[in-house]
């Protein structure tokens, strides 16, 4: 990681002044909304949440069970790989990137990286034929090295009852140039 980061400490943060912090910057989840990939959100959506302009997002299910499956997933990478991880309890800025910032699952400790964890439907099983995974979840792990400064970031993923996964993403100058540009 940079050395030059800026960290918010999200340890008894309530989840009002969290979203409110993330209304001041582009996060991981909003970067593949500006590029155009994903499916519910748009560079628009994005922007009017930015300025406060559309109501609080409903929590749903899959984000309900994404958050509360969030440390099975990483206890299986580590169980898998045998890579130790820690949580970062921190909303990372770096001044480089002054419109962006980060809220990582993990990092990898010893290692220059970090890790996302993911939770899905088995009726998205076809996202992964062939080693492949969707590209949402690319951009933002590509946001997370611009941020960050990591030269890796590990993506682990459950299929729900049917499969885990692990791809290993290395840091490109040039994706994250682009994503940059961008965002």
């Amino acid at each position: 990681m940079y050395k030059n980061l800026t960290k918010i400490s999200t340890v008894g943060m309530s989840h009002e002044v969290w979203l409110s912090h993330r209304r001041n910057s582009i996060g991981g989840s909003d970067a593949s909304a500006i590029i155009g990939l994903k499916q519910y959100s748009s560079p628009y959506t994005v922007w009017a949440d930015k300025l406060g302009m559309l109501p609080p997002k409903e929590d749903n299910e899959a984000m309900r069970l994404g958050r509360d499956l969030e440390d099975y997933v990483a206890k299986r990478f580590t169980e898998k790989t045998g890579k130790k991880v820690r949580r970062e309890n921190n909303i990372i800025i770096n001044s480089d990137y002054p419109f962006a910032h980060a809220n990582v699952d993990r990092v990898i400790i010893g290692e220059d990286a970090g890790l996302e964890c993911k939770t899905t439907s088995i009726l998205n099983l076809k996202k992964f034929k062939n080693g492949e995974y969707p590209p949402t979840y690319y951009v933002q792990c590509v946001h997370y090295m611009m941020v960050t400064g990591c030269k890796k970031w590990y993506l682990a993923v459950l299929v729900l009852n049917k499969e885990f996964m692990i791809f290993e993403i290395e840091r490109d100058e040039e994706e994250i140039a682009a994503l940059a540009k961008s965002e």
